[in-house]
C-alpha cells in the first residue's frame, strides 16, 4: 500500500479530500445522525477530529459532491438539494477580555452574511443570530444548517477570572436559545466541545438537544479505531511494534465497546517514528493540576474511581465535578460500567501509557516543588528498583524530599493531606510506565500500593509516624498477609513499610522483608 500525506492539523474537509492525505471516514455517523434527529451535542477532548467532523457535515449540506467520492455517503446523499449553512467557530480569539465575545460572534456573522449576500437588521447576538437562519430559509427555501464549533472555550478560557466566565455563560445561554425559537427553519443544528456544561446553566432554553457524548452508537465518531490504524494506515505501521503502539495510545471510550486512539497521537508516531507523549505536549494541564492538589486528591486514587452520568455532565464556572474534569479532557476515559443499588456508574482509569506516564510526572513536578533533578531521580529510581537495591532506595526518597523547599509545604493544601507523602511515591513509578496498582482489596483489607518490576512484586504500605507509632506499617504488611495473593506468580515479592515524619517532612521509617 503506497503512503499518503499524514493530516496532522489538517480541520478542513475540503483540503483534506483535494490532496493526497489519508482520509477515515466517519461520514457513516454523519448519514446516521442526519437521518435520526436534528439538533446534537457531542463532547470530546481537544484534537480529537471535533472540528473536522463539523466541516465534513457542512461540506455535505453545502452539497459538495466532488469531495465525496469512494465515501459512505456518496452513494446515500441526495446532492441536487442543498443547504445554507451557518457554522461558528469559537476556537480562536482570547475569550478572558470584557466583551470579546460579542466582538467575535459579531466578526464571524458579517462574514456569514457578506458570503450570503443578506442584511440583517439587529446589532444584538441572538436577535441577529435569529434574523440570519430566517434570511438563509428564506433565500434558500431550505432548511438551514447551524454547526458551532469549540461552544465553550469562550467560558473555559476565562475560568481564571470567574465573573467574565460567568458573562461569557450567560451570553452564549441567550444564543444558542436562539436554535429552539427558529426550529422551523432549520434541517439540523450539532454543537461540539470540550466540556458538558450542567442544562441547567447553559441549556435551558435549549431542551430539544440530543447528548450523543456517551451514546454507545457514537462512541467512535472521532478518533481512530484498531481497524482504521489497520485499513487506512497500514502503510504507517510498517517497523512499528504493533502491541507498543496500542500500550501507549490506544484506549479511549466514551461508553462503547471499541476504544480508539487520539489522531493526533497516531498521526505524530507516523511522522516522527518515536513514542512520546504527542498530545499531552500540546497543553500544559496547569490548572487540572493545580485543581487536584488543591482538593487534596491523592494522585494513587485517580484510577479506577466511579461516577454516574450526571456527574460526568456536572461542569460549571466555580462547580467542577473532579470526575467531570478529568474525563472530560481526556485524563480519564470509561474503562467499565456496572450497576449499583439500582443506580449505574462509570468505571474511570488512564487511558493508556501516554496520559499515565505524563500526568503523574507533571503531579510529580508539582508535588515536589517542581526539583530540578526531578528527571535524574526517576531514572535512579528505576534503575534501583529493577535491581531490587533498598538502601539505594531509601536514600534516594529521602534526598527527594529533603529537597523540597520549607515554602512550598506553607502554601501547598496537600501537605496537610497524608496522601501527600504516599503520592509522591505512586506519582514517580507510574510515571516510569511501571505496572503500578493501588488499594489493592485482599480478605484482610486493602494494601496501599503494589508495583511489579524487573520480575519482582514489591508490596508498599505507607503510614504517618506520629498517627500510627514506629514499626505499624510493617505489622500491617505481615499480619494481614497482603503478600498471600501474589504468590501465584511465581516471582520474589518484597515487602517495602514507609514511615513519614509530618514534624520532619521526611522518612522517618524505611524497612523491607521478603515475604
Amino acid at each position: 500500500m503506497a503512503k499518503r500525506l499524514l493530516p496532522i492539523g489538517i480541520q478542513t474537509f475540503r483540503k483534506l479530500r483535494k490532496r493526497n492525505y489519508y482520509y477515515v471516514d466517519k461520514t457513516p455517523y454523519a448519514m446516521q445522525l442526519i437521518g435520526e434527529g436534528t439538533h446534537y451535542f457531542l463532547s470530546r477532548p481537544r484534537r480529537f477530529g471535533k472540528s473536522l467532523f463539523l466541516d465534513t457535515l457542512k461540506a455535505l449540506f453545502e452539497g459538495r459532491r466532488e469531495l465525496f467520492q469512494g465515501l459512505h455517503a456518496h452513494g446515500d446523499w441526495e446532492w441536487s438539494v442543498r443547504h445554507p449553512v451557518v457554522r461558528l467557530d469559537f476556537s480562536g480569539g482570547d475569550f478572558e477580555e470584557r466583551g470579546y465575545l460579542r466582538t467575535n460572534l459579531m466578526a464571524q456573522l458579517d462574514a456569514i452574511e457578506e458570503e450570503a449576500g443578506i442584511r440583517t437588521r439587529y446589532d444584538t447576538g441572538p436577535e441577529r443570530l435569529a434574523d440570519l437562519i430566517r434570511g438563509l430559509h428564506r433565500q434558500s427555501g431550505r432548511g438551514v444548517a447551524v454547526l458551532v464549533d469549540e461552544y465553550d472555550k469562550p467560558i473555559l478560557d476565562a475560568l481564571d477570572v470567574p465573573e467574565i466566565a460567568r458573562a461569557n455563560r450567560n451570553y452564549l445561554r441567550g444564543l444558542y436559545a436562539v436554535l429552539k425559537s427558529c426550529d422551523a427553519q432549520i434541517r439540523f443544528c450539532m454543537l461540539t466541545g470540550v466540556s458538558r456544561f450542567s442544562k441547567v446553566s447553559l441549556f435551558s432554553g435549549l431542551n430539544n438537544l440530543i447528548d450523543i457524548t456517551l451514546e454507545p452508537a457514537y462512541s467512535s465518531i472521532c478518533g481512530y479505531t484498531e481497524s482504521d490504524l489497520d485499513d487506512v494506515f497500514a502503510a504507517e505501521l510498517e517497523g512499528l511494534d504493533r502491541d507498543r503502539v496500542r500500550d501507549w495510545y490506544n484506549g479511549y471510550s466514551w461508553g462503547g465497546v471499541e476504544k480508539v486512539y487520539n489522531p493526533f497521537d497516531a498521526l505524530l508516531l507516523f511522522r516522527k517514528r518515536t513514542f512520546s507523549a504527542w498530545w499531552f505536549e500540546t497543553a500544559t494541564p496547569t490548572f487540572l493540576v493545580e485543581t487536584l492538589v488543591k482538593r487534596g486528591i491523592a494522585t494513587a486514587s485517580l484510577d479506577g474511581r466511579l461516577a454516574s452520568e450526571k456527574l460526568l455532565g456536572t461542569f460549571d464556572v466555580g462547580r467542577i465535578a473532579t470526575e467531570a474534569l478529568l474525563f472530560q479532557t481526556g485524563y480519564l476515559t470509561i474503562q467499565g460500567q456496572e450497576d449499583r443499588l439500582g443506580k449505574h456508574y462509570y468505571r474511570l482509569g488512564y487511558p493508556n501509557r501516554e496520559v499515565r506516564e505524563s500526568l503523574n510526572e507533571s503531579l510529580v513536578d508539582y508535588l515536589t516543588g517542581d526539583d530540578p533533578e526531578r528527571e535524574t531521580n526517576a531514572m535512579r529510581l528505576g534503575d534501583l528498583l529493577l535491581k531490587a537495591d533498598f538502601a539505594g532506595l531509601e536514600r534516594l526518597f529521602r534526598a527527594m524530599y529533603a529537597g523540597i523547599p520549607y515554602e512550598w509545604h506553607i502554601r501547598n493544601e496537600i501537605a496537610r493531606f497524608e496522601g501527600y507523602y504516599a503520592s509522591v511515591f505512586y506519582s514517580y513509578f507510574a510515571g516510569l510506565g511501571l505496572e503500578v496498582r493501588v488499594e489493592e482489596s485482599g480478605s484482610a483489607g486493602r494494601l496501599d500500593m503494589a508495583v511489579r518490576a524487573g520480575g519482582r512484586v514489591f508490596l508498599f504500605e505507607f503510614k504517618v509516624l506520629e498517627r500510627s507509632g514506629p514499626g505499624a506499617a510493617m505489622a500491617q504488611l505481615k499480619e494481614r498477609g497482603y503478600a498471600d495473593k501474589y504468590r501465584h506468580l511465581g516471582e520474589p515479592v518484597h515487602l517495602v513499610a514507609v514511615e513519614f515524619s509530618a514534624k520532619t517532612r521526611n522518612i522517618a521509617g524505611f524497612e523491607t522483608a521478603q515475604a
